[in-house]
């Protein structure tokens, strides 16, 4: 009995090593572990338990026998110690793998999730599922930023595949390169050949919203261009809504006559002239339609003289917006120009700043208030102020001497803060079937059958020239985000990493070696000549 006993225990030991072993390595990639596998490894870890204890129970005369002596006390006491301890350290280290704390000072926080991907996780209500390519060795580098999507929601996952070991899948995924990251959701696949959160996340809004919305640039006023890449153009805004899974163009409605069915946002981008008379019905018929429209009417060039824009006031004027013909002034100190306002946090309360905690610049920026009538039900609420210390000039000729700027009460001038973004949206119903029946032409898409438009006093906050500045970028896609009814993407978005690097001059190269090379060994040299001289003599 003895003997079979024994033969059982070695068994059930050789089992649970076995069973450790798979788990070890298949956690290790040195081996492809497949379901079956695990599940075999499992059956026979527990097998293998169960064998052992049954050789305990069986020794059970012998173990209480051994457990009567004095030696065998004084060792259970101290096994019982050091599993007590052990225990602790268990505890521990599980509550630490579910309650993660890190902390991250690089200057960028590059080793934190935005706040756009933290927003997109945490909305999840269906698995995700990431799954790298590349070789074994290689996977560190993705781990280090995957962690950090998994930590943020429970419905994401991720696996690494090496395709060398697992061709059939790489196959399966359509690999091309190492270096892959397949993001994987209903059945959607987008993929990313780098390890940048700017780009994951890029494709997981992908995967998550298929469907782009398209934004139209209204051309033909000396509106910004978004194929310009100088200081003065909107390139940068393209790659933003790129990176935003928005599709873009532009349209001159002098020559299509019409508004597309597929148009989700108009962007009326710091107008030089007044719309003309033939426009005007078509963007009236598209916003009465749900339609969706940003405004940013700038200063003139000229500030002596706002050259009438009565077809774009009277537009404004109809959802209660109206640019006023000032200029803000900021001599709050943020900004070494009086005239190039900041707006800071906390912003005014709306769905376009919600969280928002990022300064942002405009330079030369008109006041935006509502009509002193608004249309009834089409109230609009501010979502950008400048400081306290800040009012809207009306008196141009004081905009000449920027070191004599002070806070006039001439008629027409408004203390600060002063409001310089305001937006308005309204429900609207649905049309009559018969009338939708009757209509012949394609109608543009009425998506939560409602109106948004919004008007900020400055266009060129988001031109190339300035949107390096912190919150200039999140702000106007932000704006667009809330005009499309994507209120999943506003946020704000990740950051790219600082250029570090040191750039001297040659002087500066010559003096460096000299005080390297030169100065500072001949130094220390010399106090150690010096010393030893003195203990000598």
């Amino acid at each position: 009995m003895n003997r079979a006993l024994n033969v059982l225990a070695w068994v059930g030991t050789g089992l649970v090593f076995v069973a450790a072993a798979v788990r070890i390595l298949g956690w290790a990639d040195a081996i492809s572990v497949s379901p079956d596998m695990d599940r075999y490894a499992m059956f026979a870890s527990w097998t293998g338990l169960a064998l052992v204890l049954l050789y305990t129970l069986g020794q059970w005369r012998q173990i209480a026998a051994w457990f009567g002596q004095r030696n065998a006390r004084y060792g259970t006491l101290a096994s019982v110690s050091v599993l007590v301890g052990l225990g602790i350290l268990v505890a521990a280290n599980y509550l630490a793998n579910r309650e993660n704390k890190r902390w991250d000072l690089t200057e960028n926080r590059q080793f934190t999730l935005s706040d756009q991907t933290v927003k997109l996780l945490q909305g999840l209500t269906t698995p995700v599922k990431f799954v790298v390519f590349d070789r074994n060795t290689n996977f560190d580098r993705f781990r280090t930023r995957l962690t950090n999507y998994e930590y943020s929601s429970r419905q994401v996952s991720t696996e690494y595949i090496d395709p060398d070991q697992r061709p059939v899948q790489a196959k399966e995924y359509e690999i091309q390169q190492y270096g892959t990251v397949v993001v994987e959701y209903m059945g959607r696949r987008e993929r990313v050949t780098t390890d940048a959160e700017q780009d994951i996340t890029n494709a997981l809004i992908k995967v998550l919203n298929p469907s782009k919305k398209k934004v139209y640039f209204l051309g033909g006023h000396g509106e910004k261009d978004t194929t310009v890449s100088e200081r003065t153009g909107y390139s940068g805004i393209a790659d933003a809504l790129k990176r935003d899974n928005y599709e873009f163009d532009k349209l001159v409605l002098a020559q299509t006559n019409e508004i597309p069915a597929d148009a989700t946002v108009l962007v009326l981008a710091g107008p030089r002239t007044d719309l003309l008379e033939q426009e005007v019905p078509l963007l009236q018929d598209y916003l009465n339609k749900s339609g969706k429209l940003l405004v940013l009417v700038d200063p003139p060039e000229d500030l002596k003289q706002f050259p009438p824009m009565p077809r774009l006031e009277a537009l404004m004027a109809e959802w209660g917006l109206q640019a006023m013909k000032s200029v803000v002034v900021d001599v709050s100190g943020r900004t070494s120009v009086a005239t190039v306002p900041v707006a800071a946090p906390p912003y005014p309360a709306h769905p376009i700043t919600e969280r928002f905690d990022l300064i942002t610049m405009f330079p030369l920026v008109r006041t935006i208030a509502p009509t002193e009538v608004i249309p009834e039900g089409r109230t609009p609420q501010p979502f950008l102020q400048t400081a306290q210390r800040s009012w809207s000039e009306t008196t141009m000729a004081q905009l000449e001497n920027p070191d004599t700027l002070a806070p006039e009460t001439d008629k027409g001038d408004t203390t600060g803060p002063v409001t310089i973004g305001m937006a308005v949206a309204v429900q609207n119903k649905a049309p009559e079937p018969a009338k939708a029946a009757e209509a012949s032409a394609p109608e543009p898409p009425a998506a939560g059958m409602e109106t948004r438009v919004a008007a900020i006093g400055d266009s060129d906050f988001a031109s190339n020239a300035y949107l390096g500045v912190e919150g200039n970028r999140d702000l106007f896609m932000n704006t667009v985000s809330w005009l499309a009814q994507q209120e999943s993407l506003i946020s704000i978005r990740p950051r790219e990493a600082s250029d570090r690097r040191l750039t001297l001059t040659a002087f500066q190269i010559t003096l460096m070696f000299w005080l390297s090379i030169v100065v500072i060994p001949g130094a220390v040299l010399g106090t150690g000549v010096y010393t030893w001289w003195r203990r000598r003599g």
